[in-house]
């Protein structure tokens, strides 16, 4: 049992928001679908003007402190000079052969402060050919290949779709994993670090509670910024590169994952020339921007809230009314999560408790609690069940919709 989060645990939830980059072969074969087995000329992979020092430029304008790039796909393409298959970057016109986008990658987001996390397919086209000793040789040569040869590593994400069937090494695996690179956070099918939330939609679900099956592991809501009524289109994809998300929603993915306490993962995907599509980073931006405004600029200034130990509540004291539609909380999760359910409470007069605004489960690292404006001059943080040692680190309330109030 390990109900605990470890430092680089809480250290990830910290960070909030990444970028997903879906870039590959299939970013020049936008015809081809998951596991269609349709064949991709490696002639075709030919990015002129890739930059990954661009990309992380735009993630910082974006407000991402994180960002996963795909190694492999399930259709098996690696993006470095791996000797284990050559269906692969050094066999493709980009450099003359001589490239390694994993290693421009890395580079580019430790010289601007981003965290490195890179994505392997654990399946992939043709891998059912090979018995089942031949493919773990394959698994783990390549993940030495991508563990040794380009720094530290801050995440290794695996895909599991496709692989249910396979008979994986899972300790060889492991053992390849954490002995090469201890400290790497590892999401989905060989790692219990990060957990995936349950869909691809960027939602988090309530309660939403980072202790599962034994095992403290914060949630991941991974989505892509483009997409229409039937799929996501995780590669770029010219004809439904329309088909983006607005600011508003992407606002409100936030609220839905991170303000429920989990990270967002949101995929954008590089074009052929190799660069982030523009409109989709002014999106990002804009979205960016507006978090800032509603949740960062907008917190009433206040003295520190205050605990009644006997009632087993938090207040929140203004010198004035404000209209207010937020509170963000947190608790200290550092022995792992206690509170399974809490309601705040406005009031206008600063000596009652006033009326209920909003209820909900867990708090975890960080909730944020929006409700039809009320003026107000106390907010009370009632703890309805929790485990012993439950405390609330952060209580803060916002002006309504990032305004102040008149």
């Amino acid at each position: 049992m390990n109900l605990k989060p470890t430092p680089a645990q809480m250290a990830y939830n910290d960070l909030e928001l990444g970028i997903f980059f879906h870039f590959g072969i299939r970013t020049f074969n936008e015809e081809h679908r998951d596991w269609d087995m349709k064949p991709m000329a490696l002639s075709s992979f030919n990015p002129t003007q890739l930059d990954c020092e661009a990309w992380m430029r735009d993630v910082v304008r974006m407000g991402g402190k994180y960002t996963v790039l795909t190694t492999k796909h399930h259709d098996g393409f690696c993006l470095w000079r791996t000797k284990y298959s050559d269906f692969a970057v050094q066999n493709t016109p980009y450099k003359d052969g001589n490239g390694d986008v994993i290693r421009e990658y890395c580079e580019a987001c430790r010289k601007y402060g981003i965290k490195v996390g890179l994505y392997y397919s654990c399946a992939q086209f043709g891998s059912k050919d090979m018995d089942s000793k031949t493919y773990n040789d394959f698994v783990c040569g390549q993940l030495q290949e991508l563990l040794i040869n380009y720094g530290k590593i801050d995440i290794l994400w695996f895909d599991s779709c496709g692989s249910e069937n396979y008979d994986f090494d899972v300790a060889r695996i492991q053992k390849t994993i954490y002995g090469l690179q201890p400290e790497v956070l590892v999401f989905g099918s060989w790692g219990k670090d990060i957990r995936w939330i349950g869909n691809e939609w960027g939602l988090a679900p309530m309660p939403n509670d980072n202790t599962v099956d034994g095992f403290y592991a914060p949630g991941e809501c991974d989505c892509c910024i483009t997409r229409n009524e039937n799929e996501n289109f995780w590669f770029y994809n010219e004809t439904n590169r329309n088909f983006v998300r607005t600011p508003e929603e992407l606002v409100a993915l936030y609220l839905y994952s991170v303000g429920r306490g989990a990270n967002l993962l949101i995929n954008i995907a590089p074009d052929r020339r190799g660069l982030l599509p523009e409109e989709n980073v002014r999106l990002m931006e804009d979205m960016n921007k507006e978090i800032k405004r509603r949740y960062q600029n907008s917190v009433i200034a206040t003295d520190a809230f205050e605990y009644d130990e006997q009632k087993n509540e938090y207040i929140l004291k203004f010198d004035r009314h404000f209209l207010i539609d937020t509170l963000i909380i947190a608790e200290n999760n550092t022995d792992g999560e206690k509170i399974k359910s809490f309601s705040v409470y406005a009031s206008q007069h600063i000596h009652d408790r006033g009326i209920k605004v909003y209820s909900s489960d867990t708090v975890g690292r960080k909730h944020i609690c929006s409700f039809p404006p009320i003026r107000a001059s106390r907010i009370t943080l009632v703890i309805d069940e929790a485990a012993e040692n439950a405390v609330i680190t952060n209580m803060q309330a916002c002006y309504h919709s990032g305004k102040q109030p008149y």
